[in-house]
């Protein structure tokens, strides 16, 4: 007996028709036919299998919607997703919320809420969607760049698996400035400097860059990073170096780091010893916790007593804020617990605990004016330098026993018949000589720096002969000086073009530089709000395109375009 052949649908050459986009609101991905409404999979491409699932289930929804009305529908599905890009599953609750509101605030229009999809699977398509084309626009301004930097941090995510951020700033032949995210890319492995380098390259020969027109790279400062024989800055700049003829590469260790292990040198730790104490013995017991909480509501404090975490830049300054501040409720608590801290009693910690409360306050004021989005290095060393000079005059002050910028310290002393300042000079003297060491790269650049940001000012002569005679008629030119008073370095610049070629290739130079991996810890900021104990099985993929639309800056999908690769022009259907 002969045995008929058994038929293979996926032999027949099934092709997906655009007109079926418009007809029954299916478009293809992967080579299946996926239902635009409930995401639903259609596995053989046949008209009848389109038509039954799109009238046996929306037919009765999307039959009114024809021509011009559909595809402004599909826009609004796009556009909803960009909103709620944070994760995939709030879709459903925004529309919840969405049909609520409409119920009090238009119920004439609640079916058209109704209508819109925003279950998980149809809110991670058009994540997915969305995340490729801001890829693709990136790849696309990539090409353009003249001069780019790269910023690169690692960090751990719920599940224990080691995260590389990589974001890139780039400028191009009209000196505009693009800081974009680029990729976090898994180590589900090792993470020596190898493994970091190798993953590094990959992310960035993704999306196409020309290794001779990389500045800088600026790390976390790491071992594994900053190694001199074989760290990742070593290997990128041999790369780098080896494409570009051995010109200057740069490397930043991230500012905002240096200036938390500045901080470090005060070696105050007797001060920290007992707050940290202290502060653990009253919140790490829940019955302490609440009655000291009740004291302070007695006393109508309305914030209470945070803990310290060594790895949070602005902690220290707050607890010992806090503590100071609260220190006569502490001392009663701790008395009453049986647990009297002796050093309250003590005026020279109390001098110390002030002291440490005053510049902490000042090195966290420091920290967050370095910290921010789409700043020019230049600014960093702006900051750091006027810091430098504040501790000059604090030296000076505390010398003389002026504590005027340090108003705990002076409360302090006021309150007590021994009072000396003068011991606090050799821990500003330290701070200072830690914050020379730690940022010498910017005495290396500082030459740079003031052609930059003081064209008119610079001495021609002490300049590189090729930008002499460029810096000379600059300085000369009365309409350009009147325009360097009122526009930002990045426009100023722009006029010259496309006059004074080696000026602004320097000033491209340092307008794509990275000062901090600030953007980086932002990334993971928003990767452990994503990626919880709750949802820890969320992929590598999915988050990379949360991640994706969440960092975006500069670059923004293109949904009507979107739109149109999803269905064909409706005009042509009967």
């Amino acid at each position: 007996m002969s045995l008929s052949k058994k038929r293979k649908v996926d032999t027949e050459c099934r092709v997906f028709q655009e007109k079926w986009s418009s007809s029954y609101l299916f478009t293809e991905v992967n080579g299946k036919a996926v239902c635009l409404v409930c995401s639903q999979h259609v596995a053989v491409l046949k008209e009848y299998n389109l038509r039954r699932h799109y009238v046996s289930l929306h037919a009765d929804k999307y039959d009114n919607f024809q021509g011009q009305r559909r595809r402004e529908k599909v826009n609004e599905l796009y556009l909803i997703a960009n909103e709620i890009a944070l994760a995939f599953s709030e879709g459903e609750f925004v529309k919840t919320c969405m049909m609520k509101a409409s119920e009090i605030a238009c119920p004439e229009k609640r079916q058209a809420f109704a209508n819109i999809s925003l279950t998980r699977n149809t809110v991670a398509d058009r994540i997915s969607d969305l995340s490729a084309d801001l890829d693709s626009q990136l790849k696309q301004k990539v090409k353009s760049f003249i001069a780019f930097s790269v910023a690169i941090d690692e960090g751990t995510d719920i599940t224990d698996v080691a995260q590389l951020a990589v974001f890139i700033r780039g400028v191009d032949d009209t000196l505009t400035v693009t800081e974009e995210f680029v990729d976090l890319v898994p180590m589900t492995d090792t993470t020596t400097a190898a493994d970091i380098f190798t993953a590094l390259v990959g992310a960035l020969d993704r999306v196409g860059v020309d290794w001779s027109r990389a500045v800088s790279l600026a790390t976390d400062g790491e071992p594994s990073m900053i190694g001199k024989k074989a760290g990742v800055v070593k290997k990128f700049r041999d790369k780098v170096q080896s494409a570009n003829g051995g010109h200057d590469f740069w490397t930043f260790h991230c500012i905002l780091h240096q200036e938390a292990l500045c901080c470090k040198s005060l070696k105050m730790d007797k001060v920290m010893k007992v707050v940290i104490q202290t502060v653990n013995f009253i919140r790490s017991k829940s019955l302490n916790h609440r009655q000291f909480d009740s004291l302070l509501r007695e006393k109508d404090h309305i914030y209470g007593l945070p803990y310290h975490t060594e790895v949070r830049w602005l902690s220290r300054g707050a607890v010992l804020r806090c503590f100071f501040d609260l220190r006569e409720e502490i001392e009663q608590f701790m008395e009453e617990k049986g647990k009297p801290v002796l050093e309250f009693h003590c005026a020279e910690w109390m001098q110390d605990l002030a002291f440490m409360v005053d510049v902490t306050e000042h090195l966290n004021n420091l920290n967050k004016q370095l910290q921010g989005r789409n700043k020019v290095v230049t600014q960093y060393y702006d900051s750091i330098r006027s810091f430098k000079l504040k501790l000059l005059l604090w030296e000076t002050q505390l010398t003389g026993g002026n504590a005027a910028h340090f108003p705990c310290l002076k409360n302090v002393c006021t309150t007590q018949s021994v009072a000396d300042m003068k011991r606090f000079k050799d821990k500003i003297m330290g701070l200072l000589l830690e914050f020379e060491q730690r940022f010498q790269i910017f005495g290396e650049l500082e030459k740079n720096f003031k052609v930059l940001c003081s064209p008119f000012t610079v001495n021609p002569s002490d300049l590189p002969v090729r930008i002499q005679f460029e810096i000379i008629d600059l300085q000369c030119d009365s309409d350009l000086k009147g325009k360097f008073a009122a526009a930002g370095l990045n426009t100023f610049y722009q006029n010259l073009l496309p006059g004074c070629p080696n000026l602004t290739a320097l000033a491209a130079k340092l307008l794509c530089m990275f000062g901090t991996t600030y953007l980086c810890e932002q990334v993971f900021s928003v990767m452990s709000i994503n990626k919880t104990k709750l949802r820890s099985r969320l992929t590598h993929k999915h988050l990379n395109h949360i991640l994706n639309l969440a960092a975006a800056q500069d670059v923004t999908p293109d949904i009507d375009e979107l739109v149109k690769t999803k269905r064909c022009q409706v005009s042509g259907v009967k």
